[in-house]
């Protein structure tokens, strides 16, 4: 594989899982819900500030994902196994239209936002930009892509792109409800689920592979 497809498929396939696990289209229809009520300044202020507190905690955690794993001693294949699990749950609730918390937020966490006068950090910020699912994503493609600085430059310009996109949905929130309606909302959503399905075998054959589990049993 050439370096130039290489770095084409690097941003892909990390711009589909970003859109998938964050979720640009379900975050401005929770965000339309949470600030019916809000002035148009204010509505914008909170989507800005929300953003910019997920960037950068979706950016730390794919700056720092490598020494978290050193520390805790966490090896790479395990990584792509586990990593492959947490997405296949998600991209299943996509296809499925359910919310398990690891891009949504919870029944108690919906009742806790609609008593708060500011969203931004709780419950827009995370767990619905950088939830456990967008956290997951970025250490495991970060450490995917290790030692390439090219292939980390394409996750991460692809993470600010979702996250560009998140901003401008949240800033459009009322306008994609009327446009997509509740059915465009989930179709796009089906798509992406289906995708990072498929992504998530992916990650999960590789991590067994890499892990030598299947040499053993051969070997036995």
């Amino acid at each position: 594989m050439s370096l130039d497809s290489a770095l084409i498929e690097a941003f892909s396939v990390s711009l589909a899982t970003f859109f998938a696990t964050i979720g640009p289209i379900d975050v401005a229809a929770m965000f339309a819900a949470l600030t019916g009520s809000l002035s148009a300044k204010k509505r914008r202020n909170t989507a800005l500030r929300a953003v910019v507190i997920a960037g950068a905690i979706l950016f730390a955690f794919a700056l720092l994902g490598e020494f978290i794993l050193n520390a805790m001693g966490i090896s790479l294949a395990a990584l792509r196994a586990a990593g492959g699990v947490l997405l296949l749950l998600i991209g299943i609730d996509l296809v499925t239209v359910k919310g398990s918390g690891a891009t949504t937020t919870t029944t108690d966490e919906d009742l806790e936002a609609e008593e708060r006068s500011d969203i931004a950090v709780f419950p827009l910020a995370t767990p619905l930009i950088a939830g456990p699912g967008a956290i997951g994503a970025v250490i495991l493609l970060m450490a995917h892509a290790d030692g390439n600085f090219l292939e980390q430059t394409a996750v991460i310009l692809s993470l600010s792109l979702v996250l560009a996109m998140t901003l401008i949905s949240l800033l459009l929130a009322s306008r994609l409800q009327n446009w997509l309606g509740v059915t465009g909302m989930h179709m796009i959503s089906r798509v992406f689920g289906v995708l990072l399905c498929a992504l998530a075998m992916q990650f999960l054959f590789d991590g067994i592979a890499q892990s030598g589990l299947l040499a053993g049993v051969a070997g036995g």
